[in-house]
């Protein structure tokens, strides 16, 4: 008996020694090398080694703010993204200026925003329609109706549509007349780091212009940055050229724009600048604040009278929402305050709504 109770406490010594020699272990002593190592696993894609390695470093060094960027980062790459959001957020919470987990932050939202977009059928149809009216110096209501297809690319996204434009106006003008035009538009990705917008439409008729071309280039930058720059040109019976530059930022579910519109004019050139203030509330879904001000109409305008505005401040209000892989939504609305000759301003109203079925099988 006694022989048995002996060996039964030979037992659990070495048990306990077992689990204290696993437990110091796991302790780690140089956090520099343990980042390292981790690194070069992750690197390699063995995300089943760096991720809970990347877990106990962090643990153990709560103030290793690379640390928790390589963890959130490590997380993402395995699609993972508002897991990997909420570890580089509690950092951003307490390091807000963190320029690594910024940039890190930005890479996970674009992530998710491209992820999604893998899950959608790659071909759809949409609808769309908007109005613009004010009721000075005469009532004045435009209205457009949309219908095309967009095909998702390895490289981008290209969209043709047939846009119908109506308008109506009080006297003294007592116009009404009818529209089309057909536009095509494409976001070609270049690189990692660059894409573009280039859009072209033709219009006869004597409200829409009868050219109008767009070519803007984005280049992201660390810290979650990004920058562009483009050219608008439209044609209605002379030339007009609009010039743009923007600079974007990323910041956890935010993302904040400032751009600036040049027209150029005989009389020399007149600018506009627009803020825009974009609230995620998802992967793809977001809430978007525009205000803008200024003697440049902002793109896209659609008919000529539009150059009537000599300055103009404005707000813009747009919701996006993606219900399902299938179906999509938008709705926006604004309101423009604006001088249309020396003397006199104007109110003026808008309103948006658009609708994207997917056809296909998602993936």
């Amino acid at each position: 008996m006694g022989r048995k109770s002996n060996i039964r406490v030979l037992i659990v010594m070495v048990m306990l020694c077992m689990t204290a020699g696993m437990l110091l272990s796991q302790t780690i002593t140089n956090p520099e090398e343990e980042y390292a190592r981790i690194r070069i696993l992750a690197f390699d894609g063995k995300y089943a080694d760096a991720e809970p390695a990347a877990r106990l470093l962090v643990k153990e060094f709560p103030g290793y703010g690379d640390a928790r960027v390589l963890l959130g980062r490590i997380i993402a790459w395995q699609g993972r993204y508002n897991e990997a959001a909420a570890v580089i957020d509690t950092l951003l919470t307490s390091e807000p200026d963190n320029n690594d987990a910024l940039s890190a932050m930005a890479d996970i939202r674009r992530w998710s925003r491209d992820r999604s977009q893998q899950v959608t059928a790659p071909t759809d149809i949409r609808a769309g329609y908007m109005f613009d009216t004010y009721n000075e110096p005469y009532e004045r209501l435009w209205q457009v109706f949309s219908l095309g297809a967009g095909h998702r690319f390895s490289r981008g996204t290209v969209v043709a549509s047939v846009n119908y434009g109506h308008i109506n106006a009080g006297p003294p003008s007592g116009t009404a007349g009818d529209d089309f035009q057909f536009a095509a538009e494409a976001w070609p990705e270049l690189t990692r780091n660059n894409y573009a917008y280039v859009a072209y439409a033709y219009s006869d008729g004597p409200w829409f212009p009868r050219h109008r071309a767009a070519l803007e280039l984005w280049q992201t930058l660390p810290a979650g940055l990004a920058v562009s720059a483009g050219v608008n040109y439209y044609y209605f019976d002379h030339n007009i050229f609009l010039g743009t530059v923007s600079l974007e930022k990323y910041l956890a579910k935010y993302w904040f724009s400032g751009r600036v519109y040049f027209h150029f004019k005989d009389i020399g050139v007149t600018t506009s600048f627009f803020i825009n203030a974009r609230r995620y509330l998802g992967a793809t879904d977001y809430v978007q604040l525009t205000l803008g001000t200024g003697t440049a109409p902002d793109e896209p305008y659609d008919i000529i009278t539009d150059l009537e505005r000599q300055k103009a401040s404005s707000v813009r209000l747009t919701w996006f929402n993606q219900i399902n892989p299938w179906w999509s939504f938008r709705v926006g609305a604004g309101y423009s305050y604006e001088k249309y000759n020396t003397t006199s301003n104007r109110s003026r109203f808008e309103g948006n709504i658009g609708l994207i079925r997917g056809i296909g099988k998602a993936k």
